[in-house]
């Protein structure tokens, strides 16, 4: 019995590997290009954050939407539901549950810039290029990509980003590690191409909202 089971790990090992392999340079830059030419303007989500200090997830499900390059809604539902969104100047963070909000500036060297660029890269890989280094693996008909930030003020936000694009080139999976050891595991699904109006990412706060801006700018 132990043998017919050492047959079979086997088998499923070689098998593993002979439909993994890695993709070169020149393929590496045609997938991303095809990807960017197929991405997504929204999709539902359902993330899982693992903190070391903790001993159980903490986990939260919502949607989120795109537009390319730099404009970005997600929504958090739930018992603890809340709003970031960007249009590209200044990036908010809106509680309804505490009727509080947050602003912060974007550009001109802000240091929010870096999060925003990574929270697009995971989902449209815009210019990921010049910010990372980048591997990939084909398995089967779908790709595992690795990205290591190149610039100091992106490795503040992560050390390691890994994307699981499927077979119709969209991602569905990202595992983020964090600088502390932290890590972000978000799953996609229900992924739409749908254009999406402008008007979906800007945002002004409900009366009876305090609002503050962290950076005092």
């Amino acid at each position: 019995m132990r043998t017919v089971l050492s047959v079979m790990i086997l088998f499923a090992v070689l098998g593993s590997a002979a439909n993994s392999a890695p993709v070169s340079e020149a393929d590496l830059k045609n997938l991303l290009a095809a990807i960017r030419q197929n991405r997504i303007t929204q999709a539902d989500f359902q993330e899982e954050r693992v903190i070391r200090l903790m001993k159980k997830p903490l986990l939260s499900a919502g949607t989120v939407w795109f537009l390319p390059p730099n404009k970005f809604r997600r929504e958090v539902k739930g018992g603890s539901p809340s709003l970031t969104l960007s249009d590209g100047r200044q990036l908010w963070i809106y509680y309804p549950n505490f009727k509080t909000a947050e602003r912060y500036p974007l550009g001109k060297g802000s240091p929010l810039d870096s999060t925003v660029a990574a929270i697009n890269s995971s989902l449209n890989l815009e210019d990921v290029e010049n910010t990372f280094r980048i591997s990939a693996t084909k398995i089967d008909n779908k790709y595992e990509l690795t990205l290591l930030p190149r610039t100091p003020s992106m490795k503040r936000v992560f050390q390691k980003l890994e994307l699981r694009i499927n077979d119709q080139l969209r991602v569905e999976r990202t595992d983020m590690l964090l600088p502390n050891g932290d890590r972000i595991v978000t799953a996609y699904s229900n992924q739409t191409r749908g254009a999406v109006p402008g008007s979906k990412f800007e945002f002004t706060p409900p009366p009876g909202t305090e609002v503050s801006t962290p950076l005092g700018k």
